[in-house]
């Protein structure tokens, strides 16, 4: 069996973050979702699951990291080329997100 990867980010909010990681390739899994997550599938071993900040503070005693003042987690995702990784960016830039700020 391969080893499988499960991300657990906070976020503020569910219904917008399903649709970035939609934008990007994920798929959401219903079986792993309800109003407080969702499970987001990007292949068979990679998966990231998006917790609203009262369901990820039932695992940890520890404060949530404010994502826009501290860097919270670094994630890469593969892609076949660079093509795929600028199409990959632009539609996480028209769903909310940011491009990293560091010239390649």
């Amino acid at each position: 069996m391969p080893r499988m990867i499960f991300v657990n980010l906070p976020v503020a909010d569910l219904d917008r973050s399903i649709a970035f990681y939609e934008a990007i390739g994920a798929k959401r899994n219903p079986q792993f979702s309800d109003d407080t997550a969702a499970c987001m599938v990007f292949s068979d071993t990679i998966y990231v699951m998006i917790l609203t900040h009262a369901k990820f503070a039932g695992f940890t005693p520890k404060a949530i990291a404010d994502a826009r003042a501290t860097s919270e987690v670094l994630i890469a995702l593969s892609t076949d080329d660079r093509s795929a990784v600028d199409a990959m960016v632009d539609a996480a830039a028209r769903s909310g997100g940011r491009a990293d700020p560091v010239p390649a």
